[in-house]
């Protein structure tokens, strides 16, 4: 049976696509060492579009307003540009409300697009670029340690990691959170508090690492502008045994937060990269496992949520468990050294 997989290595070689929302220009060449806070692409994005019906301004039939429209596909637009002019001895006018470019000409009107931004695409890690995707991004490899968690709020960003957890249990709250911790990745535990996060945002950090975050506080995390990494669920689960033993080793590095949305299609998954000097490139880790006797893995159900164990046995067939379902199950042995059975849909395989 195909296992889920969830990496928490110590060394590993780590490839990673990195993506313009829409085509553009990419700033690097291929084989180049580039770092975390580096643009290597960019591209102008408008964020609205305008439909001005010319016709009806004008009064007039749709050929009619084509012939008056005095702009063209591409054309870029300062505020109260001309865009058509009807005849007369007092002809009305139609005129760009905002500034921005037009996009389509014909059957009477025009669309334009406004507000337009410039998107820059950062590196997000440290690395070499492997591969170059014209128009959209680029493809970038690092070696170092990867720890996968289970929820991330969509941001990415670099900074020293600083550990605050004296166990994997730990509580973060506001009072710990101060001026010499700016500019920093965070390594906490769980999160209950709304003000935690809130002081975390006056400090600027660059990312917390949670093991925990109460549910209530979702939305509050999806508004703030520096990525937070969940490791272990919403609730009061303390970090698997694992993560937090790699993590606080890891302490005082630089670490990349990329708190990307779990996808189990794209096998996106949020995640902590801590770039490591090689003499060797390490191998790729493994995307796909089969259970096996004596794999460590993570519990993904109650009462034993977030717990690392290992695989002693698994059963043949289908198992009758307590709840009285019949399903494929292992016998596996709890770091305390307890033996219970397990379906294996509870399980992810550490590798």
């Amino acid at each position: 049976m195909h296992a889920p997989v969830t990496h928490i290595l110590a060394l590993t070689t780590i490839l990673r696509e990195r993506l313009l929302p829409v085509p553009g220009v990419i700033n690097v060449r291929l084989n180049q060492r580039v770092n975390a806070n580096d643009v290597v692409a960019e591209a102008r994005w408008a964020r609205e579009h305008v439909l001005l019906d010319v016709a009806r301004k004008l009064n007039v039939s749709t050929s009619a307003a084509d012939r008056m429209i005095q702009c063209k596909e591409g054309d870029e637009l300062i505020i109260n540009a001309l865009i058509a002019r009807g005849k007369g001895v007092f002809p009305r006018e139609v005129r760009a409300p905002r500034e921005g470019r037009v996009v389509v000409v014909g059957g009477g009107r025009v669309l334009l697009e406004v507000g337009e931004v410039n998107v820059e695409l950062r590196a997000g890690l440290p690395g070499q670029v492997m591969q170059i995707i014209p128009e959209r991004g680029v493809v970038i490899q690092t070696a170092g340690a990867l720890i996968q968690g289970v929820w991330g709020n969509g941001r990415i960003d670099t900074g020293i990691l600083v550990n605050l957890m004296e166990k994997p249990d730990s509580v973060l709250e506001a009072g710990r959170l101060d001026v010499s911790q700016r500019g920093s990745v965070i390594l906490a535990g769980m999160v209950r508090e709304a003000d935690t996060l809130r002081a975390a945002a006056e400090l600027h950090v660059r990312g917390l690492i949670l093991s925990s975050l109460h549910s209530s506080l979702i939305p509050l995390a999806l508004q703030m502008r520096f990525p937070i990494l969940v490791m272990d669920g919403f609730g009061n689960y303390p970090m698997n045994s694992a993560a937090y033993r790699l993590l606080t080793s890891n302490a005082k590095r630089e670490a990349t937060v990329n708190a990307e949305t779990f996808d189990r299609y794209s096998g996106g998954r949020p995640e902590v990269i801590i770039p490591l000097p090689v003499s060797v490139e390490p191998a790729l880790p493994d995307e796909l496992e089969t259970f096996a006797a004596g794999q460590q893995v993570i519990l993904r159900a109650a009462p034993h949520f977030g717990t690392v164990a290992s695989i002693v046995r698994l059963r043949p067939g289908l198992t009758t468990l307590p709840s009285g379902l019949r399903a494929p199950a292992a016998d596996v042995r709890l770091e305390a050294g307890e033996e219970i059975l397990v379906p294996l849909a509870n399980l992810e395989v550490v590798g």
